[in-house]
């Protein structure tokens, strides 16, 4: 019983000097690459904006609607700041509580819902890491939002920066 115990040992040993010795001989053989990897370039990298003025760049379509996306959305901002510079008669005799969970078309972001974003909303926002990402992104399936945006405008103009890839 001790002989076959020994030969065990040895043979165990004898496979675990084999199997080093393959990967290192697999390492040495790797083709190595020429230079630094190439990426593909950003061209629509977006610019942070200061004091709120237009990019001049259109807002995402509506992914979830079957409307055609010739017609540009609105700007949500502009009408923002209309109503914030004539005040409204109903908000000056006396306020109204609204419910705060219903999002308007003024907010820049809302919240998700159930760990997703409206359709409204498709951009995904991470407080975390300060990076939104985009529908098509590498990452946007995996990412759980924390705010989502209308516009990447909006994101930028929150802090945000969009991901890389």
């Amino acid at each position: 019983m001790l002989t076959l115990a020994r030969r065990l040992f040895w043979l165990a040993v004898l496979g675990g000097v084999g199997y080093a010795l393959y990967t290192t001989w697999q390492r040495r053989n790797e083709p190595m690459p020429d230079g630094p990897a190439e990426w593909p370039p950003f061209d629509d990298v977006p610019t942070p904006v200061r004091g709120g003025a237009p990019t001049g760049r259109a807002p995402l379509p509506d992914l979830g609607s079957n409307a055609s996306t010739d017609a540009p959305l609105p700007d949500l901002r502009d009408r923002a700041t209309t109503r914030a510079a004539t005040p409204s008669v109903s908000s000056v005799e006396a306020p109204v509580s609204e419910p705060a969970a219903t999002p308007t078309n003024d907010a820049t972001w809302v919240d998700p819902t159930d760990g997703t974003c409206p359709i409204d909303f498709p951009i995904k926002g991470n407080a975390n890491s300060g990076i939104y990402h985009v529908p098509g992104g590498r990452f946007y399936e995996r990412t759980v939002p924390e705010r989502c945006y209308a516009t990447e405008d909006a994101a930028v103009a929150d802090g945000y920066r969009r991901a890389k890839a």
